[in-house]
């Protein structure tokens, strides 16, 4: 018998809700995800192995584990490293990752497809920069993870604490999250502090999965001008080239990670084979507009399709 939790914290169009419901499919093989028909789609977790919230919560990552992630600061013996990754030390971690479950932490976040002019690989839209104390990715997961409460009685967060946020009903906290959260943003009069959900945040990463980071080739080094070819699954240029825009859409079936992986490889925004998939509604990325040049925000909102 198939256990169903529908997640009202977790509506499609959030695109860190969204992602977060694919990351636990990856997180938990055992968990299946579809979403609602309602006119907001919202996340509907299911299991035939047992609650699907319970299985979430055992398969919970440790700090140790994702100490363990090929993207980590320091890795298995090979070089740092940080934001600024040049080609070498790139493609020493990936020679070193091959055969690493997590490999796809390096190849959803970064590629030596296009490298800048100086010798640095490309990071995904997915992976954005931030100043100062915000740091990288990897960092930015710990941090995020460590505001988790785990549970007294065993190694990671309790059922219920799980549920209160895929509910929509846990306390935010402060920090930037992985840094691309348009949720997180207060008000554009002030300097309101940002706030993140940091379980939406964790499943978050773990839904990057399956948006590996590719290109064509191109080098900077090379030619100063060459625009960059690396783009993101699921990312599309618009405005004549000059703007990524990322497009997911919401399903009736209950997929695991694989069945996800394999619609998301069929589908077209166009609406031309929502029908035969299965898909009732889709969005499309909109980017924050920085109040100014100096203003370093990233987020990614949504319009519906």
């Amino acid at each position: 018998m198939r256990s169903r939790v529908i997640c009202r914290g977790l509506p499609a169009s959030w695109v860190n809700a969204w992602l977060a419901g694919v990351g636990a499919t990856v997180l938990c093989p055992r968990i299946r995800l579809g979403w609602t028909e309602d006119r907001t789609p919202r996340a509907a977790l299911s299991s035939t192995d047992g609650d699907p919230i319970a299985l979430l919560s055992a398969a919970w990552p440790t700090r140790a584990a994702l100490a363990e992630l090929p993207i980590a600061e320091k890795w298995a013996h090979t070089s740092r490293m940080q934001r600024k990754v040049n080609i070498d030390t790139f493609s020493t971690r990936v020679r070193a990752a091959r055969a690493h479950p997590a490999s796809w932490t390096l190849s959803s976040t970064m590629t030596d497809l296009h490298v800048t002019a100086d010798g640095e690989v490309a990071h995904a839209p997915f992976d954005p920069a931030g100043p100062g104390s915000i740091r990288w990715l990897h960092d930015r997961l710990v941090r995020i993870h460590g505001q988790v409460p785990w549970s007294a009685d065993g190694p990671g967060p309790s059922p219920a604490r799980l549920a209160r946020s895929l509910q929509g009903t846990a306390r935010r906290v402060r920090g930037n999250g992985l840094g691309f959260d348009f949720a997180r943003l207060g008000s554009q009069a002030d300097e309101t502090a940002k706030r993140v959900d940091p379980v939406v945040e964790v499943l978050a990463f773990f839904g990057l999965a399956l948006f590996p980071l590719r290109g064509t080739g191109t080098d900077a080094r090379l030619r100063r001008n060459v625009p960059s070819s690396a783009i993101q699954r699921g990312w599309s240029r618009h405005d004549e080239g000059r703007e990524l825009r990322f497009s997911w859409p919401a399903w009736r079936a209950c997929l695991d990670s694989a069945g996800i992986d394999a619609l998301l490889d069929l589908w077209r925004p166009d609406r031309g084979n929502w029908a035969v998939l299965g898909i009732h509604a889709a969005w499309r990325s909109l980017r924050y507009r920085p109040r100014s040049t100096a203003d370093p925000t990233r987020g990614f909102g949504a319009e519906r399709l």
